[in-house]
Parts: structure tokens; sequence; C-alpha cells
């Protein structure tokens, strides 16, 4: 009786097993890894096809929306997340931004020789779980492994798919003057949940990392009617760096309020001490709105009525200016420009 050769294959030692650099090779330790843990704990229907892309229905009308992005942040597990729902949740803000409704998941893994496996299951389980949730499946990947001293454990790339429908594209070249500015909530607290872990910074408050897909409270945003011309989430960089990108993408200038921004006390405190401002400092559950000022306290109202929005605020306004400034009026009645972020204050915090 000829018996299947997976029978003589030694099963992953989740526990005490490490990657190695045959589970990159192609061969069958790579199948294993895929078999065993990726499509154990991220399996479905597109992902069995088993070849290198994934074979997806027609989506009707609409443009398809795609957005890729890598993700390198350390420590690999912060309060709140690990980057294993981060490379989820980040791509599929990304393509939520442009009006579009996320469908599908690519990822990609760069794994060092000698990571733990048991490191990796908690990154893996940790990405089905925030894919589930989201309702957005990966449907296809890839995963090399480079010698040890030549990676950092683990590095994720993503890429969504997704598709909007005609009319209802979002961009940045969409703000208008007179346009109001909103943020969906508190400001910095993924960037500063990162620095506090990794400079093992002990505050009274945890401040722990807003990681979170926003496509549940963007759709609850359009479905409140409000004419919404620019989405964006203001990972790095933080809110500064976003607005500036927009002032030039839209031609405008905009004026912050700095009593109106929403920041913990906890993230204030940390960015005092760390000499850092809050501004740029980077999210990733949260989003930036600009609108038709008419609609402001109707969109504000439908953000707040939503879990991921309950701490949303209009900070700003948008107004001609030929120089493209982002300004803020102090909370000492002074205006200053808040200029783009020169260099990177928080590397590797995504």
């Amino acid at each position: 009786m000829t018996q299947s050769r997976k029978t003589y294959i030694r099963p992953l030692d989740i526990k005490h097993g490490q990657v190695d650099m045959a589970h990159g090779a192609g061969g069958r330790a790579m199948a294993q890894l895929i078999e065993e843990l990726f499509a154990k704990h991220l399996g479905n229907d597109y992902l069995a096809q088993g070849d290198d892309g994934a074979l997806l229905p027609a989506t009707g009308e609409g443009r398809l929306v795609m957005a890729t992005d890598a993700h390198v942040v350390s420590p690999l597990f912060f309060p709140g997340g690990d980057i294993g729902c981060l490379s989820v949740h980040g791509t599929i803000n990304d393509v939520a931004m442009l009006g579009a409704t996320p469908l599908y998941l690519a990822a990609s893994f760069i794994l060092e020789e000698g990571f733990k496996l048991a490191d990796l299951a908690r990154i893996v389980q940790s990405m089905a779980a925030a894919s589930k949730e989201a309702g957005v499946p990966v449907v296809t990947g890839d995963t090399k492994v480079v010698e040890r001293g030549k990676g950092d454990g683990v590095f994720i790339t993503t890429t969504g798919v997704g598709v909007v429908a005609p009319g209802r594209e979002l961009s940045g070249r969409g703000a208008q003057v007179g346009d109001a500015i909103l943020v969906s909530g508190t400001l910095g607290d993924h960037g500063m949940a990162i620095m506090a872990e990794r400079e093992s910074l002990g505050f009274e408050s945890p401040i722990v990392s807003d990681t979170a897909a926003l496509h549940g409270l963007i759709a609850a945003m359009r479905a409140s009617g409000a004419d919404i011309h620019v989405l964006r989430d203001p990972t790095r960089g933080g809110l500064a760096t976003t607005l500036n990108e927009i002032a030039q993408q839209s031609g405008v200038g905009m004026l912050l309020q700095e009593k109106a921004l929403p920041v913990q006390p906890a993230v204030n405190a940390a960015c005092e001490f760390l000499g850092l401002d809050p501004l740029y400092v980077a999210n990733e559950g949260k989003l930036v709105a600009i609108c038709a000022a008419g609609d402001a306290e109707k969109l504000l109202s439908a953000m707040r009525a939503h879990p991921l929005g309950a701490n949303a605020a209009i900070v700003g306004s948008v107004h001609a200016d030929s120089n493209h400034f982002v300004q803020m009026v102090t909370g000492f009645g002074g205006k200053r420009i808040v200029d783009w972020l020169s260099g990177e204050q928080l590397p590797r915090i995504c």
C-alpha cells in the first residue's frame, strides 16, 4: 500500500522550532510552513487555489483600487497590537481612504533565519484575527528567508485591492477653500505606544496603540450624506505631515486650532519627556476628513456615533494660500507655521 509522502514529514514544532533557510527555498519545508502555519490560520477558498496569485470574482461596475505597504515596526509586539494586525489595518486603511471598499489582501513575509516559530505563529494568528474581523481575506502571498543577521526577525508587506463606485472616488486633491478639517480621535497614540515599549518607559496611564481598520467608520461617515472631499490616515509624520501633503495636492492653505486638537494626557506627557510634538507622531487607527463646512457638524455626529470615532473633533479649516502653508492658532492666541516633518523622529513605527 502506497502511503502519502506527507506521512513522513515531521510536523512543525511551533513551541520550540525556528525558521531556517529551507523555509524560504521553495521546497518541501517551505510548503509545510505555508500549509501548517499560514494556510491553517489564514485559509479561505481563494488562498486554497494554491497559485502565485488568486483568481477573484468579478466585482461589477467601479474602479479597482490597490495599495501596498511594507511593515518593519520595532518592537514587533507592542501595547495594543503587533506587526501582524498592523500590516492588515494599514493596507485596508490605505484602500479605504480613496473611497473604496477593501476586498482582498496579499501578504509577503521576509523572515530571518533563527526567528522563533512561536513568535511567527503569534504574528500570523494576529493577522488572521484582524483580517477576519475586517472581513477582508488574505488571498495570496509569498515567503522569503534571509540569513541570520541579514534581517530583523520579520518584515511584512501587504497589498490591498478594493473597488470604488463611480463618482465616489476620493483624493488628496479634493480639499476646497472654506472646507472644515476633522480628525476621528486622539493623536499620536500609536507612535507613543511604540516608543514607550521600545524605551521601556513607564507612565501612570499606559499608552496603547490605536491600530484599527477604518473602513467601517468611513462607511458610517459616507452614510451620513456629508459632502466629504478628502480622507487620509495620518500615519508616519502624523497630522502635520498629512495636512501638508493634502495642502500641496489641493493647492490650498490650512489653519488648525491648537485647543481643538484631541491628545491624551499620557501622550502629551510622553511627547514632552521625549522632546516630541504630537502633531508629528504617527497614528494607525485615526483618519483626517475634510468636508464642506456646512456638513461638518453632521459628519462629526456620524463619526462620534461610531466606536472608532468617539473622540472625533473639528480641528481647523481650509483657506486660500498660494504658499500652501499649514498654520496653527496656538493656545496663547498666536499663530505658527506647522511645517513638514524633517527627517524621521520616530523610525520604524509601522
